[in-house]
């Protein structure tokens, strides 16, 4: 599952803009993607340490 969501990025990251067509001149496009996905890493990071402990 990681290995499908590293590759989705790379590749929305890389050649989104001409597969979907999106004008991005300021690259914010493509700062919010690197956004979600460090987001995405922290949470997942986060969830997972969180799991093996107990309340």
């Amino acid at each position: 599952m990681v290995g499908i969501a590293i590759a989705m990025f790379i590749a929305l990251f890389g050649w989104g803009s001409k597969y979907f067509g999106w004008d991005d001149p300021d690259g914010k496009v493509q700062l919010a993607l690197a956004t979600c996905f460090i987001l995405g890493v922290v949470s997942g990071y986060k969830t997972r340490s969180d799991a093996g402990t107990t309340a």
